[in-house]
Formats: C-alpha cells, structure tokens, sequence
C-alpha cells in the first residue's frame, strides 16, 4: 500500500492512497462469491453462476462492498503508521475502483497535534469572598415576607403606588387589534408594566374608567413594541394592596418546620453560605478553563468547535421543551443563536484539549468505582435505580462520554492543585 501525507494545517492533514491491484482483485473475488452463491439468475443453477457474469450483473453492489471494506482498513493502518488520532470520520473523496487497477482516494483527516500544556504552577487563580453580610440575610427575608404575603381590598381611597389593581381591559394596537380581558390583576411597580402605564392608573377610583395612549420608546426590550402607540381602556373593579407578615417566630413557623425567626435566620444563613462557597469554587474553576485554554496555540478542528455548538444548542432546546416550549414556535433566530455560541464553543474546546492533555500526560484514569459512583449518584437525584441508569447508558453508547467527563474532572482537580492561589 502507497501513501502520501500532506499537511495543509496543523490540524488538517490529506492523505492520498493507493491499494495494490492484487489486494484490490482478491476482495472482488471473495465479494463476488458470496453475491455467486446467493444469486438466482435465469438459465443458471444456484451457486453456478459464473464470476464474470456476477460481477457484471452486480458490480455496483460488489464495488460497493470493496469499498467499505478496504478503505477504513487502509486509512486506519495509514494513521497509526503515523501517530495520527483523527478526532472526526475521515472524509474519503476522489475514490476510483477498477478490476486489475489499484484503489485509489483521498482522505481529509482533522487532528490534534502534539502540544505542551505548559507549566501548571504559573496558573494564578483568585479566590472570590464567600462572606455572608446581615444585610444579605435580611434582604433575603424580606424576599421570603413578599411570598408570604396576602392581599385585602381597599375601600374609601383612589389608587396608590404599590397597589395591586383589579381591572377590565382593552388593548388597542396599532393595527387596530383590540385584546379584551377581564378581572387583570396589576401590581403597580411592577417591572413588566409597559412606561408609564402605572401612572395613568395612579388616582383612579372603583368604577372609573380611563382610555390612554402609551408610546412604546425605540430601545424598548420587546423590539416587536418599539416605537408604537398602544391604545388602552380600563374600567377598576377593584383596589388591593399587599399586607406583608410579621417577621416572627409564627411567620417561621408558618413557612417551614422552625422552632423560631431564629432557627429560619441560622437556616438561610447556612444556605446562602453553601451558595456562596459554590459560586466562589465555580468562579475559580471558570478561570482555570479560560486559562488553561489559552494555552491551545493552533487553530482549532472545525468539527470539534461545530460539535460543541450542537451540543450547546441540543441542551437549550431541551430546556426549553423541560418547560413546556415547542423550540420550533419560540420565535428563536437559531441561525443567530447558533453563532453567538461559537466563541464560547472554541473556549470549551480548547480548555477540553488541555484537560485531555494533562490526563495522558499525569496517566489519570477513571476506575469502575468511578463510574458506579457516579451512576449511583445520578440515580439518586433522578429517583431511578442505578441498574436503569446504567442501562440507558449503556444503549446510548453514555458510558464513555461519563468516563471522559470523570477523566477531565480529575484533570481539573490536577491542575488547581498545581496552581497558585490568592484570596481577594
């Protein structure tokens, strides 16, 4: 077998190979015995039709079948000659196959090259303050206070500010379409209220009526609203406001299993702690990837980088359809979508290649109790059993994507334990 290798990048490599005719002739024929002993032509008994016959009649089946049988063999003998680890399905081109001539083609190979991730203990990463203020504690409070409270009807006073108005109404756009709703709750203050809508109810009483027009700014978020006029009628039925609880030991105990105002305290305290030192730990892992993948210096294989992205956009379709969203009806510029997230796609990549690189260098390997850990784990959080989680893996080939995963995260531990760390 001849091969010829030519670099067009460091990651790109083209190879041209050639399959002698002997080996090329000897696979027709064994092909063509099998088609010979199967094949039921008029005028010939079965198993004595003759070769020449066989491999006329079927010579597309049978070239075929050469094909995927000789190729990925030349080209996987062709790599390891070389050391070379493709990281997607070559892609065979120029094939030409002739009985008595040899095969020929080409295969365009992506590959990572050889490269040094470089001294680890030059990595500097910051450790963010996990502290938690009283402040923080008692806004979280109050964030509690607002869930729990209720609401009692006003009776005797126009609207307010902070008031939860009850109204019908009619919406007017500007096309002419009118909506018309019923008994619409309104929070005034509240930040999804179009501008100035608030006000125009601030001072009306129950059984008024009032039309308005609100002009939609050009930098409005909702761009579909931008620079409109919107026309609204609304009748009040009805003046609410929001009566907060006492920030008491009963109000602990109404909201969960707590003694007291204490015990809720040291909760949310404990809480806002343990969400804090993951913050902190997740800010310091994000800094480590960014760093180590800035030490990938040659451009990256387009196949990797575009994989990425359809992994990215796959989980936020799931997302989406987790939450009751048809992907196809959320009016989603996905062309758009798919580009914002190439950038953070090639990070993701190039600090996998380093992790990658670092496994094989240090010779990280994941055990079986790795694996069962993490199997157990995820069953536990998924209310399955470990035996069907291990199932499901196994049938969607899952198992070595969560060993790569574990493999990397002993990457991660490797690498941090090997950088300097600093405490802002």
């Amino acid at each position: 077998m001849k091969t010829e290798f030519q670099d067009v990048s460091e990651t790109q490599k083209k190879i041209t190979i050639e399959i002698p005719s002997d080996v090329v002739d000897a696979e027709i024929d064994r092909v063509a015995k099998g088609y010979s002993k199967q094949a039921r032509l008029p005028g010939f008994r079965p198993g004595k039709v003759p070769s020449n016959i066989i491999k006329q009649r079927f010579r597309d089946e049978i070239h075929h079948e050469v094909m995927h049988g000789l190729i990925p063999r030349a080209v996987e003998e062709a790599l390891q000659e070389r050391g070379i680890e493709p990281v997607s399905t070559p892609d065979i081109k120029d094939v030409s196959l002739r009985e008595g001539e040899p095969l020929t083609f080409t295969a365009d190979i992506e590959t990572v090259p050889p490269f040094d991730p470089g001294d680890l203990s030059t990595i500097t990463l910051r450790q963010h303050p996990s502290t938690i203020t009283e402040d923080a504690i008692e806004k979280t409070l109050e964030r509690l206070r607002e869930r729990g409270a209720k609401q009692e009807s006003v009776e005797g006073r126009p609207v307010s500010d902070g008031d939860i108005v009850v109204v019908d109404l009619d919406r007017t756009d500007p096309d002419g379409k009118v909506d018309h709703h019923e008994g619409v709750s309104i929070e005034l203050g509240a930040a999804g209220n179009p501008p100035e809508f608030d006000q125009n109810l601030v001072g009306l009483s129950v059984g008024d009526e009032k039309t308005f027009v609100i002009h939609f700014p050009e930098d409005y978020s909702v761009q579909d609203m931008a620079n409109t006029d919107v026309t609204y009628k609304v009748k009040v039925k009805e003046i609410r406001r929001k009566v907060l609880p006492e920030l008491d030991d009963e109000f602990a105990k109404d909201i969960g299993d707590f003694e007291s105002l204490a015990a809720l305290r040291e909760r949310v305290r404990g809480d806002m702690q343990a969400d804090a030192e993951q913050h902190a730990k997740q800010h310091v892992r994000s800094d480590l990837l960014k760093q180590l993948g800035q030490r990938v210096t040659f451009e990256l294989p387009p196949s990797l980088v575009d994989r990425e992205i359809d992994r990215r956009l796959e989980e936020f379709a799931r997302r989406l359809m987790d939450q009751g969203v048809d992907p196809r009806k959320a009016g989603i510029d996905w062309g758009q979508f798919r580009e914002a997230q190439r950038e953070p796609a090639r990070d993701a990549v190039a600090s996998a290649l380093v992790l990658d690189e670092i496994a094989r260098r240090e010779n990280l390997t994941v055990s079986a109790e790795d694996i069962d850990k993490e199997v157990a784990q995820f069953a536990s959080s998924s209310g399955r059993t470990p035996a069907a989680v291990r199932a499901q893996l196994e049938k969607e080939g899952g198992l070595a994507r969560l060993s790569a995963g574990l493999r990397r995260e002993k990457a991660v531990d490797f690498a941090m334990s090997h950088a300097k760390m600093t405490t802002e």
